[in-house]
């Protein structure tokens, strides 16, 4: 993994503007830039996990804590009417960015199959 640091993790720090919703110890809840829904918020953990086939059994706690994070997102910011939860994994599922992280999308009816 490269040393330079990722969007998130400047977000994070303060080095460039985000809107942050949320932060505890171990992750952050930031607004997405380009929204897909009118609630499109990201759960990012603090420690950089490039992609969710490259966690651990280590992670595993981490991992639950982001989902509960999600899920407390969700029903605080959304319309109570449902929300998704989409990770994507590697380029062909949509990732831009190599730091694992959880969209949150809620406030409007969602389709199936996605994408």
């Amino acid at each position: 993994m490269s040393d330079e640091l990722t969007i998130f993790q400047k977000i994070i720090a303060g080095e460039i503007p985000g809107k942050i919703e949320y932060e505890d110890e171990h992750c952050a809840v930031l607004h997405d830039i380009n929204p897909q829904a009118p609630i499109h918020m990201l759960v990012v953990p603090k420690k950089v996990i490039p992609r969710l086939d490259q966690s651990s059994d280590d992670d595993t706690e981490l991992l639950g804590h982001l989902l509960q994070i999600a899920h407390t997102m969700a029903a605080r910011c959304g319309d109570g009417e449902g929300f998704r939860i989409v990770i994507n994994n590697g380029r062909k599922a949509g990732e831009t960015v190599p730091h694992l992280h959880i969209h949150v999308l809620a406030n409007r009816a969602m389709h199936w199959p996605p994408g």
